[in-house]
């Protein structure tokens, strides 16, 4: 049977090189593991090299060079609605804090159908129909570390160039704070300029009914 064993983003799949797809609902893009059977009958054992969640538009690449797409299973859902936006921020902050998935549009969410889910949205005034639809949930920031197996390379770049950010941020503060006296003292002198100089014109004030031309 053959292995897949990286994830391919979606941004990153060729189409030419896809040789099945397979759908899986949330919980399994979440966590691939063990067989699966794509759609159209090949078989594959996912033993990926670094746990990661899939995405709707992902692929898995096999052993042999060939992709599956992923794809995003229909699943039992409850499409949120309320009377204002801000109940419907008011809940996903309350569905955040529970941690529980939710797929936020412009005037709707969608979260797993459960009598928990369903009794936390009628207790914030919102109202939940039940659908089946393909769930794709916001993904939670710690998620994005672990985001394109096949950018392994790029990430350690990335973190080289954070540890010399790192420094020279380290410089930085360090001439900002030398320069910074710099700045102070001119400005001490540009103050006592200014005051010498309405000190010498303090005799002569503007008042409404001053002719003087400005």
């Amino acid at each position: 049977m053959s292995r897949a064993t990286t994830i391919v983003r979606r941004a990153a799949v060729r189409p030419d090189r896809v040789a099945d797809t397979v759908s899986l609902d949330h919980a399994a893009r979440a966590a691939a593991s063990g067989s699966l059977v794509a759609e159209g009958g090949l078989g594959f054992e996912v033993a990926l090299t670094k746990a990661a969640a899939l995405e709707d538009g992902d692929a898995l690449r096999l052993e042999d060079g060939r992709l599956v797409a992923v794809r995003a299973a229909s699943e039992d859902l409850l499409e949120v609605r309320a009377e204002n936006p801000a109940r419907l921020t008011r809940l996903a902050w309350q569905l955040g804090g529970n941690h529980v998935p939710a797929e936020i549009a412009a005037d709707v969410l969608y979260v797993p159908a459960s009598p928990a889910n369903a009794e936390l949205i009628r207790g914030q005034g919102c109202t939940a129909s039940p659908v089946s639809r393909p769930f794709r949930p916001e993904r939670a920031a710690h998620d994005h570390s672990t985001c394109g197996h096949d950018h392994g390379h790029e990430h350690h770049g990335q973190d080289h160039h954070g540890h010399d950010h790192g420094h020279a941020h380290h410089d930085h503060g360090h001439d900002h704070g030398h320069d910074h006296g710099h700045h102070d003292h001119d400005r001490a002198e540009a103050h006592d300029h200014a005051k010498s100089h309405d000190h010498a014109h303090h005799g002569h004030v503007h008042g409404p009914g001053c002719n003087h031309d400005h």
